[in-house]
């Protein structure tokens, strides 16, 4: 038995088409750019489409991540490695300018967009998680682990999202041996 009506969801090649120019207006013009005229204009596909599907820039974001997640490191088991892969995992990917993009454009569309903010406070969480595990792993409890995750990567944020410069890989390296020598301690 078939239905008549609109499709559930877009198809597969209308979901990459959108997305794809998303992602390039995104990095060429920032969040303010994520509107269905702009997404038509580049595309093609018609905005009624385009605004069933990713009604607000928020929903175009919250895409853009949920086809874009990045495959977790193999821990080790040796907690100063795992940690250090870590941060070369996360500079390498706000040095990649889509994950310093989406950062920037969460936050701007979170001034605005309450569901923004959840989105943002996800993301980031995303972000922090296989740092998280790994000191969870170790046995570090929760409110420590917190507070040594936010020394290892808030100056990396700073540096890629505020500051718009590279992130300070062998500082964020240099506070790993230091979180590490106050667990030890």
């Amino acid at each position: 038995m078939t239905t008549t009506g609109r499709p559930a969801g877009p198809t597969e090649d209308t979901t990459t088409v959108v997305l794809t120019a998303a992602l390039d207006l995104l990095l060429a013009e920032g969040a303010a750019a994520l509107t269905a005229q702009r997404l038509h204009q580049a595309t093609g596909v018609s905005r009624s489409t385009i605004y069933r599907h990713w009604p607000t820039p928020t929903a175009v974001l919250g895409a853009l991540i949920e086809v874009a997640p990045s495959p977790p490191l193999e821990p080790t088991g040796d907690v100063s490695r795992d940690l250090h892969a870590e941060v070369d995992a996360l500079c390498n990917r706000l040095r990649d300018k889509p994950v310093a993009a989406f950062l920037q454009a969460l936050t701007a569309v979170a001034a605005s967009d309450p569901d923004a903010r959840e989105l943002r406070e996800q993301y980031v969480g995303d972000l922090l998680a296989p740092f998280r595990a790994v000191l969870r792993d170790a046995g570090l409890p929760s409110v420590a682990a917190d507070d040594a995750v936010a020394a290892i990567v808030s100056p990396l944020l700073v540096d890629a999202l505020l500051l718009g410069r590279p992130t300070a890989r062998t500082r964020a390296h240099r506070m790993v041996d230091v979180q590490i020598a106050m667990v030890a301690r």
